[in-house]
């Protein structure tokens, strides 16, 4: 199925049906008071989060959503029956934003979680409402209120707890595939990843909490200006509480030892740029380094020193982690900090 993260629509609740002026008339009742119904409402328009749809595709597609009106009231004190309520199913995550206003309407964090976004209008009055001491046949009615319409900006912004990030071909998705069940597509060239995707961290401890990774496709030099893959997919590391930022440390391993530490420092340094230039956010976030495809590394006895060598230069990074996803090399070690610091 295609990912769809984003899209604008149109949605407009149902028109209040109209009172009616009517009145009680019987065999031996010639004249009898007002039995003017009222209008029924109209339906409302609602979104419900539901964690078994993954993408807005459908919306992409159908842009405008309208609620059935309310039915007129009816003699005999019959009230109208109301609009019935559309409901749009919506991934979990997806944040809800009013275009004229730009005000976020509503957030969808939760499985089930409700929001009404456009209300249907108010039924009218039947005359049975304005019978007063002077006035004993009202002929006055009101018709029904018109129902709300927006247009509105729907944004799907993944829930995780861990983001990665990097340059592409540098190995996430052989992480992901080592560390979950997840079967990302892996292969050897760039932009292998080309959509965001979620994958949950295997755990040998059946009573502790899921731990879920968000992987998105690379990013490179330039990706605020639209070259690669652009930026459109750092939305889905926003809510996230660490960032991994994954470096293929053998792609400069035909330098030599000092042009080596200045080139990664450069990748880093770049990928920073585009991560503050997206969301402030983003870069305030925890995020640690983890140089990936050590098993192809020249430099293996001097990685200590290395690791010394890259906090320092790289602050405010507070963990730098070696590993070879394709080995599993590091990984037992990484997986247990990144609990620990979920846990915490």
């Amino acid at each position: 199925m295609k990912f769809i993260d984003e899209a604008i629509i149109e949605v407009i609740g149902g028109n209040g049906g109209n009172g009616v002026a009517s009145f009680r008339r019987e065999k031996f009742i010639p004249k009898g008071g007002p039995n003017g119904g009222d209008g029924g409402r109209g339906g409302n328009v609602i979104v419900i989060a539901d964690i078994n749809t993954s993408t807005l595709l459908d919306f992409k597609y159908k842009r405008s959503y309208v609620a059935p009106n309310g039915q007129h009231g009816k003699g005999s004190d019959k009230y109208g029956a109301f609009g019935k309520d559309i409901i749009l199913k919506l991934p979990v995550g997806t944040i809800i934003t009013d275009i004229d206003t730009n005000e976020i309407m509503c957030d969808l964090t939760y499985h089930n979680q409700k929001f009404i976004i456009a209300y249907g209008g108010l039924g009218g009055l039947g005359n049975i409402h304005f019978k007063s001491s002077t006035n004993r046949a009202p002929r006055q009615f009101t018709l029904g209120k018109i129902g709300e319409r927006r247009k509105i900006k729907l944004e799907l912004r993944l829930i995780a707890d861990i983001g990665l990030l990097g340059l592409p071909n540098a190995g996430k998705s052989t992480f992901i595939h080592c560390i979950s069940n997840s079967r990302p597509k892996v292969a050897d060239y760039p932009f292998t990843t080309i959509n965001p995707h979620l994958a949950v961290l295997n755990q040998n401890d059946y009573f502790s909490n899921k731990i879920v990774i968000a992987d998105i496709p690379g990013l490179i030099k330039g990706a605020s200006e639209g070259a690669g893959l652009g930026l459109i997919f750092l939305r889905h590391l926003l809510r996230t509480k660490l960032l991994l930022h994954f470096i293929d440390i053998s792609s400069h391993k035909h330098l030599n030892m000092d042009d080596f530490i200045k080139n990664i420092i450069i990748d880093v340094k770049n990928i920073e740029t585009e991560l503050s230039i997206y969301n402030k956010d983003l870069i305030k976030k925890p995020r640690w380094i983890i140089f990936n495809k050590l098993d192809i590394f020249d430099f293996q006895d001097k990685l200590q020193d290395l690791r010394g060598l890259f906090l320092k230069e790289l602050r405010p990074i507070e963990k730098i982690f070696f590993i070879s996803g394709k080995l599993g090399v590091g990984i037992p070690d990484l997986i247990s900090e990144i609990k620990k610091y979920i846990k915490k």
